[in-house]
């Protein structure tokens, strides 16, 4: 029985989707299935994107193009998110700070 579908390694598509899922939740882009609510941890977020760009580059060379660019797709939307999420938080802290000066007058 073969673990190739169409040039992309079930087990890898598994490992890489896994990853991408759980940095989805972590980025509280996607409800936690354990909880069912969103919850955000942008430094576990962090972590998870990084271990993919680890595995990016540490098997530079060793993948298929289709696996190569799945694994791409899959770090460019996880870091674009990451930076969204990062804005949102940057802006509800300004937020927050001005709410708090107003509340002081």
């Amino acid at each position: 029985m073969s673990n190739k579908i169409d040039n992309v390694d079930v087990h890898f598509f598994q490992i890489v989707f896994s990853l991408q899922t759980a940095a989805m939740q972590q980025l509280g882009k996607i409800v936690s299935p354990v909880s069912g609510k969103i919850e955000r941890d942008m430094e576990m977020a962090r972590t998870t994107i990084d271990i993919l760009g680890m595995m990016e580059k540490k098997m530079k060379g060793n993948l298929t193009p289709e696996e190569t660019r799945f694994l791409g797709h899959a770090l460019h939307e996880l870091r674009l998110n990451f930076v969204d999420e990062t804005k949102k938080g940057t802006a509800q802290k300004e937020a927050g700070k001005d709410e708090g000066k107003e509340n002081e007058e």
